[in-house]
């Protein structure tokens, strides 16, 4: 992990605009209309709709997204009582988290009060804005009484993290390590060394899960929290012990099976690690600097299982794991409280999802080839897409289950479907491809079946039920790299194109592609060579029928991509042209952009072509086209060079399909903007429209384009490139697909194959 100087941390948050988060509108406000409706007189109708009654609150306002992140500042983190605007950038990061991991509202509100009563009544007369109430760094043990006392006078959910986000993430490690040692929880002995807010959570919880009350001793600065000890807390009473024989962590620690440390740093030693029982877990929970470093506590011995707060070690204990999920389910459902059995269902939760195979991005991100369940990893990582899905739906259905919940949920594919859109991790069109793809599982061959990522992808789309894969490559290295991968085949036909026993097939498809090609200046010994290409033998596959559909391009240029294609599959009958296009799907819904990949300068005919495959392809995807043809200049302004090519085929266009939404040549924001071309070109075919689909004048124009966006907005779905106006199913990829790009292509591909099946077509006339 890159070294954070002070430098650049107080750039980073004095930037251009001070702070990390802004209010953004989510309806119109451009029209004096809009705001009529957004403010006066139009907002007066919501304001009686919730006087009427108050739970149309979380239907026509943001309270059911909206949290309180609140803090007085007395225990900042690592800082400690530094007060309430000094407090405010880590409320502020706080509501980032929020924000990009649970897709949740968040106002931080600091609040220069230390007297817990005066504490809670402010909180309880702001209380009404908000769905939940997040309390942040507030110092023990004045924060246990806050909570307390606001759980039970407010109906929203409320949590302190700080307490419970700590005991829940360290509580599923706290299983999973004890699975990997092979220890049974109601067995353990537990050192918690710190006795504040986390640490009193942490050994509630820790009892709630099965370990035994007498096997738990807490330490504080002072040492073993004992019974004979005067003037101590009831917190601190509850976790007191009658022994009188360990007074120092060194005493205590002995024989220990864990070690919680949320204390300070370098407090525990490797002596003490070496007096711990077999396979000793330890979570040295610090920050920044843990109770043992992790160099230290692997060197103490081999069989430690250890886990820290920092993400540049294995098993980072990261609160970010769960309170944006566990607010959503809360807030997805209403709910009237966080309940210990919303916690321990994200404890769960968390715990099982370690146990699954790890998604691409998280190894990508973490620069490994494959991470898996075991003393290396035993906590999800905080990227893991699934935690959205997995620890909010099992909070949500605790919710039900304890009767806190105001909402109920039923169809919970549905809600977690729902909760991918709405994060814009995943759309209902990507859904919809997949399912799709499944009601007739179509033969894919992967003409780079030896590239990790088509491997994974190839793997993965078999598990999924998207296709039935075909591996093509060295059948001995593909089975080694596998095997690193973690993959298995079973079920996948893999096949060396090289192989001897493959002869045969090469000279059939060799015979067939001459005859194709005796006019083209082909002799049979020269296709018999392109045989051991991969490209030229993978497309035979599809051209003979011995398979549906092909993907490739990860190892090969455009160029030769494309001229095989064209040499082995051709072109559909009535084009002299093929394409690409992208989908770029986005909160205002799809965009279907074209020519992205194939032809490098569109002449009249050319766009035509294209446009008449994109009007096929955009009506494929279930969408009416839209259709702007771009360019510089604005119908008819310039009819020169490529705004010439652009303006005259329109021009056919318009005379072949009367009955066409298509129009231009227009620039790129004309044809967004809505307003501004109506009032500009009120004649336009695109009058009243959204544009859905964007005509580009050349690769350069178009291919830059949905890469710039999707440079700008990490958050948007690309879909693609996607094949049109060839006759099979053969599509390319970019080199740097990711393994579900690679998915989404392959289904496309699957869907292609199903479409020009002429049963599939009598089935869905």
């Amino acid at each position: 992990m890159a070294k954070i100087t002070k430098e650049d941390a107080l750039r980073y948050h004095e930037g251009k605009r001070p702070g990390k988060i802004e209010v953004v509108p989510t309806k119109p406000y451009f029209t004096q209309t809009d705001l009529s409706l957004a403010y006066s007189p139009g907002v007066a109708e919501p304001c009686l709709e919730i006087k009427s009654n108050p739970q149309d609150a979380y239907k026509y306002t943001d309270k059911g997204n909206l949290v309180a992140v609140i803090s007085n500042g007395t225990a900042v983190l690592g800082l400690g009582d530094i007060g309430p605007l000094a407090g405010k950038p880590v409320m502020e990061g706080k509501g980032l988290l929020f924000k990009i991991y649970g897709g949740i509202d968040v106002f931080d509100i600091e609040v220069d009060e230390k007297d817990p009563d005066k504490f809670v009544e402010t909180v309880k007369a702001i209380a009404p804005t908000f769905g939940g109430i997040n309390l942040e760094d507030i110092k023990a043990p004045e924060c246990f009484l806050i909570e307390n006392r606001l759980k039970e006078e407010l109906d929203i959910p409320v949590m302190h993290d700080d307490q419970h986000g700590t005991a829940i993430i360290s509580g599923a490690g706290l299983l999973n390590a004890l699975e990997v040692a092979g220890k049974n929880i109601s067995d353990v002995k537990v050192v918690v060394n710190g006795a504040g807010a986390a640490a009193i959570s942490c050994a509630r919880l820790y009892k709630s899960l099965g370990v035994k009350d007498e096997n738990i001793v807490m330490l504080d600065s002072k040492g073993v929290i004992s019974k004979s000890r005067p003037s101590l807390t009831p917190e601190k009473v509850e976790f007191a012990t009658d022994r009188t024989d360990i007074i120092t962590l060194a005493d205590a620690i002995k024989g220990a099976d864990v070690f919680l440390g949320l204390s300070k740093a370098d407090v525990l030693t490797k002596d003490m690690v070496r007096s711990m029982a077999k396979d000793p877990i330890v979570f040295a929970l610090a920050n920044p600097k843990p109770e043992i470093t992790y160099e230290d506590a692997m060197d103490s011995r081999p069989d430690v299982l250890i886990s820290t707060g920092r993400s540049d070690y294995p098993n980072q204990i990261n609160n970010v794991i769960g309170f944006p999920y566990i607010f959503r389910g809360a807030l997805d459902t209403a709910a009237t409280a966080i309940n210990e059995e919303m916690k321990l269902a994200a404890v769960r939760a968390i715990a099982d999802l370690a146990k699954q195979p790890v998604p691409e991005i998280v190894n990508k991100v973490y620069h490994v080839s494959k991470l898996s369940f075991g003393r290396e990893y035993f906590i999800p990582k905080p990227v893991d897409p699934r935690l959205l899905t997995e620890v909010s739906a099992a909070v949500a259905k605790a919710a039900i289950d304890s009767g806190v919940a105001r909402k109920t949920i039923t169809d919970w594919d549905a809600y977690k479907e729902h909760l991918l859109e709405f994060m814009g991790r995943e759309s209902k069109l990507t859904q919809q491809i997949f399912d799709t793809a499944r009601t007739s599982v179509q033969r894919v061959v992967f003409a780079e079946g030896i590239h990790p990522s088509m491997m994974t992808a190839a793997v993965k789309a078999k598990e999924e039920g998207i296709c039935q894969p075909i591996l093509l490559g060295n059948d001995e290295r593909i089975e080694k790299l596998a095997k690193e991968l973690g993959l298995s085949l079973d079920g996948i036909e893999v096949i060396n194109l090289r192989h001897d026993r493959e002869a045969s097939r090469r000279e059939r498809y060799a015979k067939i592609l001459t005859q194709k090609l005796q006019r083209e200046g082909y002799t049979f010994e020269e296709v018999n060579d392109k045989m051991f290409e991969r490209n030229y033998f993978s497309m035979m596959m599809v051209e003979t029928g011995d398979a549906d559909a092909c993907i490739t391009g990860l190892y090969t240029k455009y160029s030769n991509t494309i001229k095989v294609a064209k040499e082995v599959v051709g072109l559909q009958e009535g084009y002299k042209s093929f394409g690409a296009m992208h989908i770029l799907n986005s909160k205002r819904g799809p965009v279907f952009i074209a020519d992205t990949l194939i032809n490098r300068r569109l002449d009249t005919d050319t766009l035509v072509d294209i446009a008449r495959l994109s009007d096929n392809m955009v009506r494929f995807f279930n969408h009416v086209p839209v259709m702007a043809m771009v360019s510089y200049s604005n119908f008819g302004s310039d009819k020169g060079g490529s705004a010439g090519h652009v303006h005259d085929a329109v021009a056919r266009l318009q005379e072949m399909y009367p009955d066409w939404i298509v129009d231009g040549e227009m620039q790129v924001n004309i044809a967004l903007n809505k307003d501004v071309r109506d009032n500009k070109y009120p004649f336009s075919r695109l009058k009243g429209k959204d544009v859905n689909t964007l005509i580009f004048p050349c690769l350069n124009a178009a291919n830059s384009s949905y890469k710039m966006l999707k440079a700008f907005d990490t958050d948007m779905e690309i879909i693609g490139p996607i094949q049109m106006g060839l006759n099979k199913p053969v599509h390319f990829i970019d080199f740097e697909s990711s393994v579900q790009e690679i998915l989404v292509v392959t289904a496309v591909a699957a869907i292609d194959a199903m479409v020009r099946n002429e049963m599939f077509c009598q089935l869905y006339r």
